[in-house]
């Protein structure tokens, strides 16, 4: 193990990009179907894992939202959600805001209070057993119309308090942030804080949309901002956060190669770039592993690694306290004053 790979294994790690649903590993998808009397098109896990292989973004929501149909009872959200805790806990994560998508799982049925209440179970008792802090941000699937995410909207108001924030994933190319704006100013009327997926496929607008029409916080990937320097400049002054997938970027072909992704970059032009794992159980890693891939490809050095490990913290949704404590800790720990 060389100094870049004991530092990153001993870093504290904060994950702001991670949707629960795509910490689904092939095993517990053909568990899943099997304790709920399911069938799959795969005749065993490595035919499922061979059919990982993605051109683009579309390709794996096709398979992401085919996975997730086994997902039924709330025990299943549970047992979903603390593998995802107890696999990040061996890569130093010690805080994390999660994604979920109520929308992929009402359309078939399953209750919205079912999904909240088996991942509200796994945080309490990742918090107890895991020494892991964590909050929950719902998705709206943008692929969907704006009627069907108000009222997916309601939903969550009803549930406000287990709930931090509103996101946008899905789809991006074809369906702009514009297209969400008076949803977005529900949520930021209810006290949500706001985030979106923009800048992955869609274009520098799609960033700029989510900044100044949903007025969101963070943005998530946020790679193609880098093709607007007065964006670059509008992230780097406002200090916006961008939630950086390193091997998802790879697997989705946002990149050809990790020695070209942007997270570098970013850094040197005074971005708050944090370092995150998307879906893991579809793109090779969870966010140690991350963290080690884009070590390996970029010339990161330790002080960028601590940054971006940092970042995270820094960027989190915790209540200030909270907040403050943990970033305390990690400077303890890291040696940092």
């Amino acid at each position: 193990m060389d100094d870049r790979d004991a530092l990153i294994a001993a870093l504290p790690k904060a994950e702001l990009h991670i949707h629960i649903e795509g910490s689904l590993e092939p095993e517990m998808m053909f568990q899943l179907a099997a304790r709920n009397g399911l069938g799959l098109p795969y005749a065993d896990v490595a035919a499922l894992r061979a059919a990982y292989a993605f051109t683009r973004l579309q390709d794996f929501l096709d398979l992401y939202y085919q996975g997730m149909q086994v997902l039924r009872r709330e025990q299943d959200y549970f047992d979903l959600a603390m593998a995802y805790f107890r696999r990040s806990a061996r890569q130093g994560l010690g805080y994390a805001e999660i994604f979920f998508d109520p929308q992929g799982h009402t359309s078939r049925g399953v209750a919205f209070a079912t999904v909240l209440g088996g991942l509200m179970r796994a945080q309490a008792v990742a918090r107890a057993e895991l020494g892991i802090g964590s909050r929950l941000i719902m998705c709206i699937l943008r692929h969907l119309d704006e009627a069907d995410a108000e009222r997916t909207l309601d939903l969550a108001l009803a549930h406000r308090d287990a709930i931090v924030g509103i996101g946008l994933d899905s789809s991006e190319v074809g369906h702009p942030p514009a297209k969400f704006r008076r949803v977005f100013r529900r949520a930021r009327e209810a006290g949500f804080r706001l985030v979106a997926h923009a800048g992955e496929e869609g274009p520098p607008a799609y960033v700029w949309e989510a900044l100044d029409l949903l007025g969101v916080e963070r943005i998530d990937h946020g790679n193609r901002a880098l093709e607007d320097a007065a964006l670059v400049q509008r992230i780097a002054r406002d200090r916006v956060p961008v939630t950086v997938c390193p091997l998802s970027n790879l697997r989705l072909c946002v990149v050809g190669d990790l020695a070209a992704h942007p997270l570098k970059r970013m850094l040197d032009l005074g971005l708050c770039a944090t370092v995150n794992s998307d879906d893991p159980a579809y793109f090779g890693g969870y966010v140690g592993d991350n963290f080690r891939a884009a070590a390996a490809a970029l010339p990161l050095g330790a002080d960028d690694l601590a940054r971006l490990a940092r970042n995270g913290f820094e960027a989190s949704f915790a209540a200030e306290a909270e907040k403050a404590a943990m970033l305390a800790e990690f400077d303890r720990r890291v040696g940092r004053s």
